[in-house]
């Protein structure tokens, strides 16, 4: 099964094949419904977010998904019993270092449940922390502004912890949206990260068994730092 990774944004492309793979994973049991853990970490625990997500994952639900919500605060840890027995699991956005925060000591079993074919969507902070190393957010290197402030998600140095470890390159989101790209590049540069990817909005980087592929309405850039410094490039979804 696949690791789901969205920019940001709600446009349905960049959900079909994560709902289609937890669909057909219920459906080797026999069940029309599956069930899909759906958490996010917002300032005043509102689920608001969550049905955003819901909505977007079942096409304003025209497709039958079992949500199960958990919307916690950012000063709150998620249970990771939550998890047990779920088809899929979705990590919503808002400010990444609360995410993870709130899903560090669940980190082990999200992991085992994607090893054991659970899809996982992180959409923003949830695609940010999926990463084996975590740009957990920040604007500056040393003090040298390298990204717009508005990003930083209250930090002021780029911030790089372990995370999931579902991927085994850093991720940033809202890139041509926020203008994150160039704190992926200057994380590379610096040598805080190896390299990296950078999703646009309404865009998903899809990880399974097949490859890496792209789905939605933006690009993917794909960032590597070498010899002869960093090299950027981008992909867009097949039309």
């Amino acid at each position: 099964m696949g690791v789901h990774l969205v920019g940001g944004g709600f446009g349905r492309a960049a959900f079909a094949a994560f709902t289609a793979e937890v669909v057909a994973l219920a459906a080797t049991d026999g069940r029309q419904r599956p069930s899909v853990v759906v958490v996010t970490v917002r300032e005043d625990a509102s689920a608001k977010h969550a049905g955003d997500l819901v909505d977007a994952l079942t096409d304003d639900g025209a497709i039958p998904v079992d949500a199960k919500v958990v919307a916690v605060g950012e000063s709150d840890l998620v249970d990771p019993g939550v998890f047990a027995g779920a088809d899929g699991i979705v990590i919503g956005g808002g400010l990444t270092p609360a995410y993870h925060a709130a899903l560090e000591g669940g980190y082990d079993v999200i992991r085992a449940a994607v090893q054991g074919g659970v899809p996982y969507l992180g959409f923003s902070a949830g695609a940010m922390i999926a990463a084996e190393h975590a740009i957990l957010g920040g604007w500056r290197i040393g003090g040298v502004a390298v990204a717009p402030e508005e990003t930083a998600e209250d930090l002021d140095e780029i911030t790089v912890v372990p995370g999931i470890g579902l991927v085994d390159v850093s991720v940033d989101v809202h890139v041509a949206q926020w203008g994150t790209l160039t704190r992926l590049i200057a994380a590379a540069e610096s040598g805080a990260v190896d390299g990296g990817v950078g999703i646009d909005e309404s865009t998903a980087l899809i990880a399974d068994a097949e490859g890496l592929r792209i789905a939605g309405a933006g690009s993917v850039w794909r960032v590597f730092a070498g010899s002869d410094g960093v090299t950027v490039s981008s992909d867009r979804a097949a039309r």
